[in-house]
């Protein structure tokens, strides 16, 4: 299968934070969803992907090309948690500004996403955080890009907005050809809509599989102290001590059950899976 972007040993060095050998692929006509804490380091690796930040080490490709080759930015629609508009001017503005950016820039599709997501033409500033979201989802797709970086796309809207965001969102790789990178902090959304999932973690990659692998595969074994004394340590990834026992983060249910007389085993949420990743103890 050809990728659209492919990282390879990313490392970027801050002060107080460090990108440790990010690598990853994100096949054509599909949707890979970003997690990870606030400051994991989901932010950096975009903007690095976008060549926004420099000094870095590794090699990203994106269409197959340097992401510092000028031809591809074309084709890469784009919407960043930090990312803004002018106050004063309004989406007609935009719509005149981006005709002469992109070649590709179509004003009907532009005008069509302002009708769906009822954005009048009024100054930046009279428009809620919510708004300015849907507005800067209407300019990224309005100028048939093939790549969409999103940075917490769906933050500020409500859930109805957020269904029709998502909705937009696989509409779009129904062309094969196209895909979408996709950093968010609603799990659930993610659950529904990625095809794959990265999950980063104080700068490193910790994981990366198809969403229905670690939904379908990963389990949580709720246990008592004696059940647990029981387990090898070999047997699971994480575990966290409860009220009740203990829970544990397993790689593969379907092995586990046959190991262990254990009957129950709960499947796992995007949630769960990061809080014992990241707080469980091995």
């Amino acid at each position: 299968m050809d990728n659209i972007l492919e990282i390879k040993n990313l490392c970027k060095k801050y002060d107080n934070f460090e990108l440790k050998n990010i690598s990853f692929k994100l096949p054509k006509g599909m949707i890979m969803g970003l997690i990870g804490e606030n400051g994991a380091g989901k932010t950096t690796t975009i903007k690095a992907i976008l060549n926004i930040i420099t000094s870095y080490s590794g090699d990203i490709k994106i269409f197959g090309l340097s992401n510092k080759n000028e031809t591809i930015k074309e084709d890469i629609g784009i919407v960043l948690d930090d990312m803004f508009f002018p106050e004063i001017i309004t989406p007609k503005d935009i719509n005149n500004s981006m005709k002469n950016i992109y070649k590709n820039w179509d004003s009907k599709i532009f005008n069509d996403y302002l009708k769906k997501f009822s954005l009048p033409n009024k100054q930046i500033k009279t428009f809620s955080k919510g708004m300015r979201k849907k507005l800067e989802i209407a300019t990224s797709l309005s100028h048939h890009p093939k790549l969409l970086i999103l940075d917490e796309p769906t933050s500020g809207l409500d859930p109805i907005a957020r269904d029709e965001v998502t909705n937009i969102l696989q509409k779009f790789i129904e062309n094969e050809n196209c895909s979408i990178l996709l950093s968010s902090h609603n799990t659930t959304d993610l659950e529904h809509i990625a095809d794959y999932i990265t999950f980063i973690n104080n700068g490193e990659v910790i994981l990366s599989k198809t969403t229905n692998e670690l939904l379908d595969k990963y389990g949580i074994v709720k246990c008592t102290e004696k059940e647990f004394k029981d387990i090898n340590t070999k047997d699971y990834i994480k575990y966290k001590k409860t009220k009740y026992g203990y829970e544990i983060l397993v790689e593969n249910k379907k092995d586990f059950k046959e190991k262990y007389n254990i009957k129950i085993i709960d499947k796992v949420t995007l949630d769960e899976l990061m809080i014992l990743m990241i707080k469980g103890v091995k």
